[in-house]
């Protein structure tokens, strides 16, 4: 059995203070944008998400710098 995302919804974090939804399709997904668009955002969300609980590493000193 394979788990996949299909879906990404954003409220409330770094960025993101409206809604979001980003669909990821079947095969390779790219992230693309301008400089300072959000998406390093996207990926640290995702990973958020899944249950990282280092700050660090998605870029922030502390937790509440993330949310």
């Amino acid at each position: 059995m394979r788990a996949r995302f299909v879906r990404l919804g954003i409220t409330g974090f770094k960025s993101f203070a409206e809604p979001a939804t980003v669909e990821i399709l079947p095969g390779l997904t790219g992230i693309v944008g301008p400089n300072g668009c959000g998406k390093s955002n996207v990926t640290d969300a995702l990973r958020w998400a899944m249950g990282e609980a280092s700050a660090r590493t998605m870029r922030g000193t502390e937790m509440d710098d993330v949310i």
